[in-house]
């Protein structure tokens, strides 16, 4: 007889369990108020960069011009509606003609929602929230930032990279910050065949508002900002 330990035993206990089936009612309850709220922002620009900016900073000054420019140019502009970047990015669109929109995530520091939006979700989960970035963008403008940064920027990579959502313009902001992230791409991630060559133009590396508000009214010019039939079905299956 094997003396061997069973590890997928039935629990004695179902506590642990029930929470996690009633949890799925908080995580549908997210998505529902998502996409019923956001439904009618488009087009949006989503904007992403550092919680710990502070107001004075030339990167705060920056991301509260782009956000005023792309409001003026008739794009709701949906941040994470926290401090820094986050808080420059709604105050811009507030003081513009479009919404600003504030996906705020409860977490145990850091994230205190700003006084900026029109629209304000909050999400207890960063794979809802994360859901909601991508649905309704027409574009993703990043701003220098951290792990959080970097991690919307890898994730909307990714979709477009792997076709699950669709072609839309990525740019980053603050070519110097960028450079060294750009060369390793280019340089490692390329050269050993980890991605190809092309994936490298997935996105652009910009300065200014004006070079940013440009290149994505470039990138619709011959089609329009709302999704094709195709487009809304890969949507559909995010």
């Amino acid at each position: 007889m094997s003396n061997k330990t069973n590890h997928f035993s039935k629990p004695t206990e179902d506590g642990p369990l029930i929470r996690e089936s009633w949890n799925i009612f908080q995580i549908v309850a997210e998505f529902v108020e998502g996409f019923e709220r956001l439904a009618s922002i488009s087009p949006s620009v989503s904007i992403f960069g550092s919680a710990r900016t502070p107001v004075d900073h030339p990167d705060y000054v920056l991301a509260k011009q782009i956000a005023l420019e792309l409001s003026n140019a008739g794009f709701s502009v949906v941040s994470g509606g926290g401090p820094g970047i986050m808080e420059a990015a709604n105050k811009g669109a507030y003081e513009g003609k479009s919404a600003s929109v504030g996906l705020n995530i409860e977490l145990p520091h850091e994230q205190v929602r700003n006084e900026y939006q029109d629209i304000s979700l909050n999400f207890r989960h960063f794979f809802s929230r994360k859901v909601m970035f991508v649905k309704y963008a027409s574009a993703y403008v990043v701003l220098p930032g951290g792990f959080g940064t970097l991690d919307e920027l890898i994730e909307i990579l990714t979709l477009v990279q792997t076709g699950k959502t669709r072609r839309i313009p990525i740019l980053l902001v603050n070519s110097r910050f960028w450079s060294g992230l750009v060369d390793w791409f280019k340089d490692t991630l390329a050269v050993s065949a980890k991605i190809l060559p092309e994936d490298i133009d997935l996105f652009k590396v910009l300065d200014t508002p004006t070079e940013i508000v440009d290149a994505i009214f470039a990138h619709y010019q011959n089609r329009g900002f709302e999704p094709s039939a195709e487009e809304q079905e890969i949507l559909l299956q995010l």
